[in-house]
């Protein structure tokens, strides 16, 4: 074959050229007979082409080998015809491949096929075929492609490059990355085992410690185990250990991990619920606003909002920072309305400034009154009512400012109560009196107080008495149910406090279900009140006080109401015995400290009588007979003898021995009908009363002793009333 540039050869008669087939007879040589022997041995190489004289030599090729060379004229200068043929470069066919072979080279045509001569224009697109694709020439049974060769070492590649990532994931698979914390602590280049005892060694403690939360100024602690928060130290290593294909895992290993959270195991119940019982210590209550009044004039209390925990997101915040951050965790509230907001405040201090604004006159049968603004202020208050605040105006403190600024409007009522005439009680008094009804005077005030006409008309009304005459006459007071009497000493002085106070107790009403107090029916005990100052012992001390021998009222009343059956409602022996006295029982009182009481517990009144006479205190109760009594006193148990102390002490005075200490038991049974309603005991345990003897004395007691009682059987009890016995004891 010559070079592309040099001229084709002119064919010779017994060759025919590439174009000279018959067309009408496709696949026949037109040179020989028979159009069945086409040149099929040209692929095959069973025959050789066609030879001429001036024929190059061309060897045989394969199919995929050929390089069709198409001819096209020379173009000459002028234009005219065309020259010498010359060779075109191949081109890809721009037509669908031919359906007899399959492949068909630029410029050759099948055999048997037409071939447009030389210079034919190409058909114009739009014709019958549909255009053909750039990479039909490509395809068919030509030069075999190397993109399966490609494939094979690209894919051989991947699996090595995956062999040798996933080898070096494994080898790393045990260790934590390096530089990795975990809250703080360093667990990085450890293996799995090393890493969870580090953390539990450096984060148990921490994992122990209550937890610090604070919503706003008030605070508070959690333990995180009753929180239902656990630290899971072998799940937060599984995390960064083990394989994983993950590229971030093998990236962490080469440049280190940084700052990891730990694995909590959080209880959301047992959280929530925790969470939820910090409420009282955190959550702050809302202050409802208020109005009051100072001196008469309006002062108004902002309302403030309140807070309490959001539970849920509170316990996220728990749940997120524990362990991580250092707390106090700041836990988020919500605000809580108060029941009385500002606009309810304000709309009551305007009220409030109506009120006081101006006066109100108030008039009562014939005289007239001016009540001062502040003067109704100070007795009005405001009140929370369905969710506003509402004036509440006091009628006895109206009615007490409106009588104070008359001249004697109203008349005292008489209360029924019994005196003693001819020995026996009878009832005096009982009238009724006239006052201003609270109620309607709170209603008529206030009303003008918080209107325009403030002008108002009150109507005196009836005041009767605590007691009516025929209250008392129908209550049952009808005989003495019981009395005792207790001997006097030959201390006078100690004489006129017990007549003192018997003037007191006579006339005492005790009505049913109601308690007799002997103090409060004394007190005051003063000189002022008629009782003069006695030798008492206050705490081992001879001294002086106001009332001393007022014990043996308490003991001679106590038994008295002992006798009646009536409730014990308090009551203490001395310390020591003295003779003149029912051992175990008997009483004493001290001022603040040891009172004598008992309770009427019977369908009838009753009224106290006391008098002294023939050397003797009496104490009587008049009411109607109800109860029966037995009683009786045991005998003296663990007797303790008396013994003489001795002392050198400035303040020392000489003093006999009294009576032994000892222990006993008083008995007493109430009936009713019949019936034993009431079995009871009382024991008393007595100090025995020890002399004293000074070594170099300083005074002498035996003027202090009680000449009627004997010599060493007891000593005087001027003292106990109102202060040895009774300091020593309460």
């Amino acid at each position: 074959m010559g070079h592309p540039t040099e001229p084709a050869p002119e064919p010779s008669a017994g060759t025919p050229g590439p174009r000279d087939e018959d067309p009408s007879r496709p696949g026949e040589d037109p040179s020989r007979p028979g159009g069945d022997q086409s040149r099929t041995g040209e692929d095959s190489g069973e025959h050789g082409p066609a030879t001429g004289a001036d024929a190059p030599y061309e060897p045989a090729v394969r199919l995929y080998e050929q390089r069709v060379i198409a001819t096209v004229p020379a173009p000459t200068a002028s234009g005219g015809d065309a020259g010498e043929p010359t060779q075109a470069l191949p081109v890809v066919a721009a037509t669908a491949p031919a359906a007899a072979s399959g492949f068909a080279p630029t410029g050759a045509s099948a055999p048997g096929s037409p071939v447009d001569p030389p210079g034919t224009p190409a058909a114009p697109p739009g014709g019958d075929q549909p255009p053909a694709s750039p990479l039909d020439g490509l395809s068919g049974d030509g030069a075999p492609s190397r993109a399966p060769r490609v494939a094979l070492w690209s894919g051989i590649g991947l699996v090595v490059l995956a062999g040798v990532y996933a080898g070096a994931q494994w080898a790393v698979a045990d260790t934590v990355p390096k530089e990795t914390t975990v809250a703080g602590v360093d667990v990085g280049g450890l293996t799995e085992p090393q890493a969870v005892s580090a953390l539990e060694e450096g984060l148990g403690p921490r994992a122990a410690e209550p937890i610090a939360v604070q919503a706003g100024e008030a605070s508070s602690t959690i333990d995180p185990a009753s929180g239902g928060l656990t630290f899971d130290a072998a799940a937060t290593v599984d995390g960064l250990t083990g394989f994983s294909l993950s590229p971030a895992r093998l990236w962490e290993h080469v440049v280190g991990g940084g700052e990891t959270a730990p694995a909590v195991d959080v209880d959301d119940a047992q959280l929530d619920a925790t969470v939820d019982g910090l409420q009282e210590t955190l959550a702050v209550a809302p202050v409802d606003g208020t109005v009051s009044f100072d001196g008469g004039k309006p002062v108004a209390t902002d309302a403030e909002d309140g807070s309490e925990l959001v539970v849920a997101e509170a316990s996220d915040v728990i749940a997120s920072g524990w362990l991580v951050e250092p707390g106090p965790f700041e836990l988020p509230t919500e605000a809580v309305t108060p029941a009385i907001d500002q606009a309810d405040t304000d709309a009551a201090l305007a009220q409030a400034e109506t009120i006081t604004g101006e006066p109100v006159m108030v008039t009562v049968g014939d005289q007239t009154v001016e009540l001062p603004g502040r003067a109704i202020g100070r007795a009005t208050s405001f009140e929370p009512a369905d969710g506003a605040l509402s004036p509440q105006f006091d009628g006895e403190k109206l009615v007490s400012a409106v009588v104070d600024r008359t001249d004697d409007l109203l008349t005292e009522p008489d209360d029924a109560h019994f005196e003693f005439s001819g020995g026996r009680p009878v009832v005096v008094g009982g009238t009724t009196g006239t006052t201003l009804d609270p109620d309607a005077t709170a209603k008529a005030v206030g009303d003008a107080a918080l209107g325009d006409d403030r002008a108002v008309e009150l109507e005196l009304t009836e005041q009767d008495p605590e007691y009516t005459a025929a209250e008392l006459e129908g209550i049952g007071v009808e005989e003495v149910v019981a009395s005792f009497s207790t001997p006097l000493t030959s201390d006078t002085v100690r004489t006129q406090n017990l007549i003192r106070g018997a003037e007191l107790v006579t006339g005492a009403f005790v009505p049913p279900g109601e308690t007799f107090s002997l103090l409060d029916t004394l007190s005051p005990i003063t000189v002022e009140n008629g009782f003069v100052a006695s030798g008492v012992v206050s705490n081992g001390v001879h001294t002086e006080g106001v009332g001393g021998g007022l014990s043996q009222m308490a003991t001679t009343t106590y038994n008295a109401g002992f006798m009646a059956g009536y409730d014990d409602a308090g009551h203490q022996p001395h310390s020591y015995w003295f003779s003149r006295y029912p051992a175990g029982r008997e009483a004493t009182i001290y001022v603040g400290a040891i009172d004598m009481k008992f309770t009427n517990d019977t369908p009838y009144g009753a009224v106290m009588q006391s008098w002294v006479s023939g050397g003797e205190i009496h104490v009587a109760i008049w009411s109607s007979p109800y109860w029966d009594v037995d009683y009786q006193a045991g005998d003296k148990q663990n007797v303790v003898p008396t013994t003489t102390v001795h002392s050198s002490g400035a303040d020392c005075e000489y003093y006999p021995a009294g009576n032994d200490g000892f222990t006993i038991t008083n008995y007493r049974q109430v009936s009713h009908d019949g019936k034993t309603e009431k079995d009871e005991s009382y024991t008393w345990t007595y100090k025995p009363d020890n002399g004293v003897v000074c070594d170099e004395p300083k005074a002498d007691r035996g003027t202090d002793r009680d000449d009627d009682a004997g010599g060493g059987s007891g000593k005087d009890d001027t003292g106990d009333d109102a202060g040895r016995d009774e300091s020593s004891e309460g």
